[in-house]
């Protein structure tokens, strides 16, 4: 199956060879434990993309013209996580040897592994900023150490500066896996509690930063289309917020946006997914060059 440019941008300025940026569809949905279709969120990504303006007001850009390139799928949805893992590891490192900023689109969380590793393979001491419902640290679900409840504590394997921001869920288990330091909970952001979060979050982290966004960081009456929506999320300010003080201190070396589970009857969230990558790729370029 044949998807669509981001943004339906043509000639030049989706060609891979004149492209800074390349998006990376991962349609993989094998480990989802309760609503299905993450699969199919990087095409609705793509359609939506389509009516994202070109010009972006908050930063006064057109990050377009850096060139955006939109990959075939990756993989065909059928492989096993483990699978999916070594595909997007070898084709994100690749990326990144050609000089590419890497933006991957889920799938379902477990895609992410791979792009934690390739970006450990040519990043000495990179952070991982994820803004999640989920800590996503068991060792093992469902029998499966790749599952999308197991992401971060593959992370944590090649990557020793982990933030999480947006958690309000977790398996009592996890508790031995995560840093209390290093969660910012939903709760105590939208309560005030933290004062200036943001800053603390930004002093948490290395020169070099990968982002993982899964949608359900947000809260459902923000973005209800996802595989497990959990209540007292996020703002869809509070992500962006944050990666502006992120692309404005640190250098975002890629970032992927996953979970996206498309509704005909919630097609806002599939517009909010696709504007929510070009408002981050205005900051990463208006902020970084």
């Amino acid at each position: 199956m044949n998807y669509m440019n981001y943004m339906n941008l043509q000639g030049d300025l989706s060609d891979y060879s004149k492209s800074e940026i390349v998006l990376v569809p991962v349609p993989f949905d094998g480990t989802s434990t309760w609503i299905k279709g993450a699969d199919k969120g990087p095409k609705a990504m793509l359609e939506a993309s389509e009516k994202v303006e070109l010009y972006d007001i908050e930063t006064r850009s057109s990050i377009y013209k850096k060139g955006i390139h939109t990959m075939q799928p990756i993989c065909t949805g059928n492989e096993k996580s483990e699978e999916v893992a070594d595909i997007v590891q070898a084709t994100i490192t690749k990326l990144i040897d050609d000089g590419k900023f890497p933006v991957m689109m889920g799938g379902e969380h477990s895609v992410s592994i791979g792009a934690f590793r390739a970006m450990a393979s040519r990043y000495k001491d990179f952070s991982i900023l994820q803004f999640d419902a989920h800590t996503d640290m068991r060792d093992i679900y469902f029998g499966s150490k790749y599952n999308h409840g197991c992401v971060l504590a593959r992370g944590k394997e090649v990557c020793n500066h982990i933030t999480q921001v947006g958690i309000r869920s977790m398996g009592e288990e996890e508790l031995v896996n995560i840093d209390q330091n290093r969660v910012f909970y939903s709760f105590d952001i939208n309560s005030g509690r933290l004062g200036n979060w943001i800053e603390k979050v930004i002093e948490q982290l290395t020169d070099d930063v990968y982002i993982t966004v899964d949608v359900d960081a947000m809260d459902p009456a923000y973005l209800p289309a996802t595989g497990t929506p959990e209540p007292e999320g996020i703002r869809y300010r509070d992500i962006l917020d944050t990666v502006k003080a992120v692309a404005q201190t640190k250098h975002i070396i890629g970032f992927d946006v996953v979970e996206l589970a498309p509704s005909e009857e919630f097609k806002a969230s599939d517009f909010i997914v696709a504007k929510l990558i070009y408002q981050i790729l205005s900051y990463k370029y208006f902020y970084q060059h």
